[in-house]
């Protein structure tokens, strides 16, 4: 890689020479004997490829993890010039990026793996991370995506795996390093890694982030991000080690709420409909009709939000983590976290193109509707798990153990917002103004109503946990391995609403007048038990081929703790959990003397009980969801200046026996493409570093159900194929320079598209930054 690495104590050279001590000491005083020539090589560093995972609850090495996990190592993501955790798990194929509904953004990171929703599978050290909050990467070590059902890893909802951060922490060694970069757009960052030892066992680690600067081709987006992250290890080297550490983000930025579809392929514009009217009047179908023949695409850098639109995050988490060795073979440990994140966001979004009656010939006078949301939202966690891992012998079989204790309290609350014209309990609120856009020229200056707060609406979602887990992997041969793991939870999740009640669903809450609220919301409580179990036979020791099968359960509530009372809908507490099945067959080998690790995998997962509807269009669990896929990945060094990072995965995505309230079939699964691939490589010479890399994502399709495409808008994402490049040098030992050129070619692509079809979000153009790194 491009910068310098820190020197580390060369382990082999010390233990060769401690043996060799032990050797004389145990040899006679008067007998003579001349010690064989020891010949110790360290092994060389692999930039990109990591051998072990961070996660405790792993038994063994990744060669030998009957999973697929790939590890996102820090010094890829630095060579890419990767900034944040969306950009970061482009390297990994198979994920795709999601955008919120109709006129709001998505909260956070949000995106699907495997063809399953995985934005609240996100794991900070093992710890579920709440919080709508787009995440950095300046202090992670590594990023570990653990693929197919994990619920006996981290308990419900793991349809499709998890994806686990892995913190950065002191060190006793280790070097500090810091980076200034400036790129196209005004953007500007800078970091700071600080570590340093304090006596003998006791060091302390600061990691400070501070980022800001425009979206390229994006008119009023600004995105503003200050994060800082202290830590303090004591005991390090000993067998007793505490660490204390905490994260503290600051985040001022503008919501992008994308632009029209109009003009791409696929875009369609239905004729409106008048109500009570049912069918379109001749003037709503000339209307449609003159706007679906322009095909007039709007210029990318349009915004059609408010510049009095906003986006604050506040985050903050602090964690206590002790570690004791009760021998070489058994440590036991206890994690505290406490975490509270607030997003508070007033968004605009872009809906129904209008072309007025009088001018409809001139598209220049066509507007575009806007609504607005308005999410202030808390976001409170708290968790202490306790852990023993464990290698020992039993009935002459090598058993590596890993079980735990795991208590878990969640809490999400969000306020309720209005727009309309409404009066609730009395009081008389007016709709906010929402004037509409000049499709072509919006104007960011327009006053728009800012939504106003409706006492008694707030709604408040709590879940306690309880688990209890074990994992154990058996060597019953030098070539063969068992393993099985387990998860016992026992899950509380209450939700305390207000619902205003309406003429429409006046009919749910019986007593209560239109214009009243309602109590809703509801409890829901059970016990889940999720496993784990493989077979793995080691054809050379390094290789292995396995084969798997893993549970998990996604109970109502699991993602939102916001349960309701809609018979459709998954989070009605009178549901059941829904379950999730997964078969892996796959091997993987350590290549080109252990420097290129390469894995390849075939999986079937099937995740049934979802809400649809029967013959009789009356709500049941009667859907599933089945994905088969086959996925190849390689990373590590072809040689000892080529560096290398490579993944394509099929996927097949089916959804069954789905049927919505008005007899629409689903016969496909939204945002998952058939083929993704991705690729990183480059080179070293003469203080010089080129590389580059292209990835790939396939059709994504929006329009699932047997509607015709031709009067359904936009009904996919097409396929896409960008491009990005680095070049670095390094100047000396201290200084290194980097140039990240992002999307080479400018390809204009669509990276999210809403699930009405009407906006989409276009992938970040033709872009430079310019890093220098200190080594100090």
């Amino acid at each position: 890689m491009s910068h310098i690495r820190s020197r580390k104590h060369n382990s082999a050279r010390i233990a060769a020479m401690v043996a060799a001590t032990f050797s004389i000491a145990a040899t006679a005083a008067d007998e003579v004997t001349e010690l064989p020539e020891v010949s110790v090589k360290a092994a060389k560093e692999v930039p990109f490829k990591a051998d072990e995972s961070a996660n405790n609850k792993f038994t063994k090495p990744l060669i030998d993890t009957t999973q697929t996990v790939q590890v996102i190592k820090k010094e890829l993501l630095r060579e890419q010039g990767v900034f944040s955790l969306t950009d970061a798990l482009r390297n990994t194929p198979g994920i795709t990026i999601q955008l919120g509904e109709n006129g709001n953004t998505s909260a956070g990171d949000t995106f699907s793996m495997r063809g399953f929703n995985a934005s609240n599978q996100l794991f900070l050290d093992g710890i579920r991370d709440l919080g709508a909050v787009s995440r950095d990467v300046y202090n992670l070590e590594q990023i570990e995506v653990v693929k197919g059902p994990s619920g006996a890893d981290i308990g419900r909802g793991a349809a499709s795996g998890y994806i686990n951060l892995i913190s950065k922490l002191p060190t006793l060694t280790g070097k500090n390093y810091a980076t200034i970069g400036y790129g196209t757009a005004d953007r500007k960052r800078a970091t700071l890694d600080v570590n340093e030892a304090i006596g003998d066992s006791t060091a302390v680690r600061l990691n400070v982030l501070a980022a800001d600067g425009n979206v390229p081709k994006r008119d009023e987006v600004d995105n503003q991000n200050f994060s800082i992250a202290p830590s303090i290890g004591f005991g390090l080297g000993t067998p007793t080690r505490f660490y204390l550490y905490s994260q503290h983000v600051r985040q001022d930025n503008t919501p992008d709420g994308g632009i029209p579809t109009v003009g791409r392929d696929g875009f369609y514009r239905a004729p409106s409909v008048t109500a009570p009217a049912t069918t379109p009047t001749a003037a709503q179908t000339l209307e449609a009709q003159r706007i679906n023949g322009l095909q007039r695409k709007v210029d990318r850098e349009n915004y059609y939000g408010s510049d009095r639109d906003y986006e604050k995050v506040d985050a903050d988490m602090i964690t206590a983590k002790f570690e004791h060795d009760l021998t070489g073979n058994t440590t036991i440990r206890n994690v505290t976290r406490y975490g509270k994140t607030n997003v508070d966001r007033v968004v605009t979004g872009i809906n129904a193109i209008t072309a007025p009656a009088a001018t409809g010939t001139d598209p220049n006078t066509w507007t575009i509707s806007r609504s607005r949301q308005r999410i202030d939202r808390d976001d409170e966690i708290l968790v202490n798990q306790t852990s023993l891992n464990s290698a020992f012998d039993i009935g002459g079989f090598k058993n590596s153990f890993v079980g735990g204790l795991e208590f878990i309290y969640e809490n999400q609350k969000s306020k309720g917002f209005g727009t309309s014209t409404q009066t609730v309990n009395g009081v008389a609120y007016t709709a906010i103004s929402n004037p509409n856009a000049n499709l072509y020229n919006p104007n960011a200056n327009d006053v728009l109503g800012i939504p106003y707060a409706i006492p008694g609406t707030n709604t408040d979602g709590k879940t306690t946990t309880a688990a209890i887990y074990a994992f154990d992997t058996v060597d019953l041969t030098d070539k063969w391995q068992v393993n099985a793991g387990l998860r016992y939870e026992h899950y509380n999740t209450r939700t305390s609403a207000g619902t205003i009640v309406t003429a429409t669903n006046q009919a749910q809450f019986p007593g209560y007048a239109v214009g009243s609220i309602a109590p809703s919301g509801g409890n829901a409580s059970d016990d889940l038990l999720s496993w784990k179990t493989g077979v793995l036979f080691k054809p050379a020791a390094n290789g292995s081929i396995y084969a798997s099968y893993a549970t998990s359960y996604t109970p109502p509530g699991s993602a939102n703790f916001a349960l309701t009372s809609t018979a459709n809908n998954q989070n009605n507490g009178a549901l059941d959990p829904q379950k999730t099945d997964n078969i892996e067959i796959g091997t993987k080998w350590d290549l080109l003397n252990n420097q290129l690790s390469v894995s390849a995998a075939v999986f079937r997962t099937e995740n049934d009980k979802q809400t649809s509807f029967d013959d009789q269009l009356r709500a049941a669990q009667i859907g599933k969801t089945r994905v088969t896929g086959v996925e190849l990945m390689a990373i590590g060094q072809l040689t000892e200046y080529w560096q290398l990072s490579a993944g394509i995965t099929k996927l097949n995505a089916k959804a069954l026996d789905q049927q919505s309230d008005t007899g629409l079939d689903t016969t496909a699964v939204r945002w998952t493409p058939d083929y993704s691939a991705t690729l990183w490589t480059q080179y070293q010479f003469s203080g010089f570093t080129i590389g580059g890399g292209a990835r790939y994502m396939g059709e994504q399709k929006r329009l699932v159900t047997t509607q015709d495409a031709a009067t359904q808008n936009t009904p996919d994402i097409e396929s896409y194929v960008v491009a990005d490049a680095m070049v670095a040098y390094a100047v000396n030992k201290n200084l290194n320079l980097r140039l990240n050129v992002y999307n080479i070619f400018d390809k204009e692509y669509v990276e999210t598209l809403n699930n009405g079809g009407s906006r989409v979000r276009l992938g970040l153009p033709r872009s430079g930054m310019l890093t220098a790194e200190f080594v100090f």
